[in-house]
């Protein structure tokens, strides 16, 4: 009636198969959070040689423009055309911050595909 020798051997075949899906979605998990990381610092890398090659020439011609605007006044106004270049410099300074500051909170969470397939594994898991 009863065969002895299938219901443990299907049994372990079952486990060991579930257990290999654990391990495998695990695995897959794992190497998608490998790319996605990957990504973010080849991303923060770029960023940052980009922010560095702008700031470079920015101030290689305010540097150049700045010396050449403050000695075409007259001797006596190159302080005040200093002051006033300073003052419009200051704020292009904080209205730059400001969209530095918009566009890092625009920008998607970090290893966001990672925790939506996490959310999808537990809320298929529950069920």
């Amino acid at each position: 009636m009863f065969d002895s020798q299938s219901a443990p051997s299907g049994l372990f075949t079952s486990l060991r198969k579930l257990l290999d899906t654990g391990l495998a979605t695990l695995q897959n998990r794992a190497e998608l959070l490998s790319v996605e990381f990957r990504e973010e610092k080849d991303h923060a890398l770029e960023l940052v040689i980009w922010l560095t090659m702008v700031l470079f020439f920015a101030i290689m011609a305010v540097l150049l423009l700045s010396a050449t605007i403050i000695f075409v006044f007259r001797e006596d106004l190159r302080i005040y055309a200093a002051a006033g270049l300073t003052l419009i410099y200051l704020v292009g300074a904080i209205w730059s911050f400001l969209g530095v500051r918009t566009r890092l909170k625009s920008r998607p969470l970090p290893f966001s595909a990672t925790v939506e397939e996490i959310r999808k594994d537990r809320e298929w898991l529950l069920k």
